[in-house]
Formats: C-alpha cells, structure tokens, sequence
C-alpha cells in the first residue's frame, strides 16, 4: 500500500508540472508582442500634446484641387482656442471697397436691375365713349290705363266703350275720360287716347271680351 500511494504522488506532481509549464507558455507568448510594440514606437510620440493633423487640401479658385487630390474636399481638424477673435478693419476696408465686376446681373444692386419690356402697340388705340353732358332725359309717359272693348254707331257718331278698372265709360271723339284722357279718333279695331298732363296720345287696340 506504501508503494502504490508514493507512485501516485508522483503522477500527480507530474501533471501539475506539465500544467505550470504550459501556463508558462502561454503567459510568455502574450507577453513577446507587447514588447515588440512597444519597441517599434516612433520617437514623436513623446510629445502627447500635440495632435496629429491630416494635410489639408488647397483648392484653387477654378474650383480643381491640388496635385494627388480626388475630387473631394478635406477637413482640417482645429481647435477653437487656435481662433482669433480681433477685429481687422483694413481686411474689412478691404472687402468694402471690392467693385462688382461681373458682366450679369448684380444681386446687391438696385439699378443693375435690367428695365423691362413694354410692347409696342400694334392695334388702334380704342377711343373712349363719350360722357353725355346735361341732365339726364326725362322718364317716357307711362301707358294709358284703359281698355277698348267695343263701340257704337249712330247717326251722331261713334261712341267708344272703355273700361278704367271697375269704372265703364262710353265717350265719343273729344270727350275727356276720368279727366286725365280726351278721345281722339274712334276706329273699328282701336281707338287713339291723348293724356293731357303728358301731351302724349297712344293707340289702344280693340281688346275681345
């Protein structure tokens, strides 16, 4: 019982010797990159205050960009305590006095505004109506209000029935009706009335009954 109890101590601290050395290993292979990067560091990085900045990119005023550019724009990265915050009244003056050189329209400028086009008139111009000077005309007469419906004839003459709303009047030639309308001239089919305020005389047509 002694022997095999010592033999299995002896597996045991084999195992565990295998299990350090591999541990070792490992720690060792993790440790070998670290140190070749930390080598490999340039000298510039002692510096930690200053921030690296990408080239900037100059554009001309044609609007093409620089040698080895590709067409497209470059933010320079800064700081705003690199800002300037004081006033320069020559690079102002300077901007003031620049002169609009264009040969278009110039937006800032009222008068550069281009006149526009009247048409030419190519119809006769169409005269006025004329105003009609004086007081206006006065109303026409109205219409006689009565009704012809028959006549008679006699050795006398002819006698005229006419007929004011509810009242029948029978005149002959130059008798005066309700005494507004004188009786003119009786005819078979009509009668010719004359309304004295107005000086008016009007025909009446022979009304069936």
């Amino acid at each position: 019982m002694a022997l095999k109890t010592g033999a299995e101590n002896k597996r045991q601290v084999a195992i565990a010797a295998a299990l350090g050395l591999l541990v070792l290993v490992l720690v060792v292979w993790n440790i070998i990159p670290m140190l070749r990067g930390s080598s490999s560091t340039p000298q510039t990085q002692n510096a930690p205050d200053a921030p690296a900045q990408p080239p900037a990119r100059v554009v001309n005023t044609s609007g093409n960009t620089s040698a080895g550019s590709t067409g497209a724009a470059t933010k320079v990265a800064h700081s705003g305590a690199n800002l300037d915050p004081t006033l320069h009244f020559e690079l102002m003056q300077q901007a003031e006095s620049l002169e609009y050189t264009g040969t278009g329209r110039n937006i800032f400028s009222p008068a550069s505004a281009p006149l526009p086009i009247i048409p030419k008139v190519t119809r006769p111009v169409r005269p006025l109506p004329e105003i009609a000077s004086g007081p206006p005309p006065p109303p026409p007469p109205p219409a006689i209000d009565l009704k012809f419906f028959g006549y008679s004839a006699q050795n006398s003459g002819r006698r005229a029935f006419l007929l004011h709303g509810d009242d029948v009047f029978i005149a002959s030639e130059g008798d005066v009706v309700d005494h507004r309308y004188r009786v003119v001239k009786i005819s078979p089919f009509s009668v010719q009335m004359e309304d004295l305020p107005y000086h008016d005389t009007q025909t009446i047509s022979l009304t069936a009954n």
